[in-house]
């Protein structure tokens, strides 16, 4: 692996990675391979260890985190469990610096939800949509409002709390999408209190695709019905009787069907990986490597599109390449010296985590100086 790796905001790396996950689906391979009945009893509680890794980085309560395919589904599946009308004729509240996938879900369901989209957007030559510009637009018509923490295409961070006092007081729902920095900073869903938060186990978490997870605040759950149901959404999955269903009291309802197992095994490890890390020197390792990529930014002259303040963005910084240097070709040079990096349109993204050195970094900088000099 290499020590010039900046890509956690995408997939995130570890020591002993590519063992570990080995191992999980080695032993997968040889329980559920295996002639008796123990595959079950094996998956299961695999499964729900992956769920309680999960609930300690949010520091949410028992039977309020489940697990979904990605972002875009736990989303999905949040929407479609509300009361019936609940959103008719209201608003949803969006940021233009969201996730896309969130926003092609909202725009695909407002129809059917009888709600009015609203995307506030960025500022003429802005990278992110300042906060003062998204508590304007949020007023008491207001059904729901997806924030987003951390920007993918920014690092902008979002301050949470001011936004969540906003939302109670307009009478909204508040959920936020965590994914760009669960892992690396530090998140509560009682400080403050949120309505829902949806996030992903790649990226800081060191997970693997599929491995997405879905928090409902327990003072909710009771009043949502999600639309898919299945054995696994009752109390007792083992019931059989078709004319006694009845959905869990908890967050298992948004379960339904045979769960899918395979991405929370596979993750899990990462997660047991990172349960076991000083989280305070993994951050303060990034910042000071992402202090050192401003200031080779501002040597270059490349604009810094990510803010500058610490407490103001995620862990990642995004800069902007001159347009006589398509991004592609910059990505594809660095890749060809052993640096990895990404690049949205000509935003160079950078995300510096615990398998990248400050050797890395510096042999990074340098190779994207020699590119940029006229």
């Amino acid at each position: 692996m290499s020590d010039a790796y900046f890509l956690y905001h995408s997939i995130g790396m570890y020591p002993g990675k590519d063992r570990d996950l080995a191992g999980a689906l080695a032993e997968f391979a040889f329980v559920w391979g295996r002639g008796d009945d123990g595959q079950w009893g094996y998956v299961l509680p695999l499964r729900q260890r992956f769920i309680d890794r999960w609930r300690a980085i949010l520091n949410a309560a028992p039977q309020t985190v489940t697990t979904f395919e990605n972002v875009t589904s736990a989303f999905h599946e949040f929407l479609g469990s509300l009361p019936v009308g609940h959103l008719a004729g209201k608003r949803v509240l969006v940021g233009a610096d969201c996730f896309p996938s969130n926003h092609f879900l909202l725009q695909t369901m407002a129809a059917q939800h009888g709600f009015t989209l609203t995307t506030v957007p960025l500022r003429q030559g802005a990278s992110w949509v300042e906060d003062e510009d998204f508590l304007e637009h949020w007023g008491p018509d207001v059904g729901l409002a997806l924030l987003t923490w951390v920007s993918s295409t920014s690092s902008h961070r979002i301050n949470l709390r001011q936004m969540v006092a906003h939302g109670r007081r307009m009478g909204s729902l508040v959920g936020v999408d965590i994914t760009q920095a669960a892992g690396l900073l530090p998140f509560d869903v009682h400080a403050p209190e949120v309505d829902f938060a949806i996030s992903t186990s790649l990226k800081w978490m060191c997970g693997t695709p599929g491995a997405g997870i879905l928090y409902v605040s327990p003072r909710l759950i009771a009043h949502l019905a999600p639309e898919l149901s299945g054995w696994f959404s009752q109390d007792n999955p083992f019931n059989w009787d078709i004319t006694a269903f009845a959905r869990a009291p908890d967050i298992r309802r948004f379960d339904n069907g045979t769960p899918g197992c395979m991405a929370a095994i596979a993750s899990l490890c990462a997660l047991e990986w990172h349960a076991g890390q000083n989280h305070a020197a993994i951050l303060a390792h990034n910042r000071r490597l992402t202090a050192l990529i401003i200031a080779g930014a501002d040597e270059m002259g490349l604009p810094l599109l990510t803010p500058r303040e610490e407490g103001r963005r995620g862990g990642s910084i995004m800069l902007r390449l001159p347009e006589r240097l398509p991004a592609p070709q910059v990505v594809g040079a660095l890749r060809v010296q052993g640096i990895s990096a990404d690049a949205r349109s000509q935003t160079l993204r950078l995300s510096p985590g615990v398998m990248t050195t400050q050797a890395g970094t510096e042999r990074m900088l340098q190779a994207l100086a020699q590119m940029v000099r006229p």
